[in-house]
């Protein structure tokens, strides 16, 4: 069943077990956050782990580059499961309340998520697997800076005279 305020949600068969069942323990307890990703895990559409749309789809383990309203700049970072979280700068756990919003989002998805007291909209750049350094040679090739290219393409870089 579809949200017009909600992007649709997709998750693979394996995540989708195991986030169900975290997440169950988790409500059961009370935890607001469990709630959340509970409700996001109910309304997903499940499909085979080998599923080619997966690929452009925010799943356990991929590295996601987001943007986050009211101004906080552009982070890549990799959702992870509570017993994996072992550094704030580069995972989101699924259990906090964005990780809960970032989980079976495709790319060019926004939605909002509750957070330190406000509500905070995460809008998905762009999903990858596999290395991390990956992802950062990817970012860093021609970062942008407010709208202009750091490097000129054409440039050919320093030369001997």
């Amino acid at each position: 069943m579809s949200n017009p305020f909600f992007p649709n949600v997709t998750l693979p068969t394996s995540d989708h077990r195991r986030l169900e069942r975290l997440a169950q323990l988790g409500a059961d307890q009370g935890d607001v956050d469990a709630r959340f990703l509970l409700s996001e895990i109910n309304r997903a559409e499940v499909v085979p782990d080998r599923a080619a749309r997966l690929d452009s789809i925010v799943t356990m383990g991929s590295w996601v580059t987001f943007w986050i309203t009211w101004g906080f700049p552009r982070e890549t970072r990799q959702l992870v499961y509570p017993e994996d979280y072992t550094s704030e700068r580069t995972q989101i756990p699924v259990m906090s309340p964005l990780g809960a919003a970032l989980v079976g989002l495709k790319v060019g998805s926004e939605i909002p998520f509750f957070t330190a007291g406000r509500t905070n909209v995460v809008k998905i750049e762009r999903v990858s697997r596999g290395d991390p350094n990956d992802v950062v040679r990817v970012l860093f090739r021609n970062p942008v800076v407010k709208g202009k290219k750091l490097f000129d393409d054409d440039d050919p870089g320093p030369s001997a005279a």
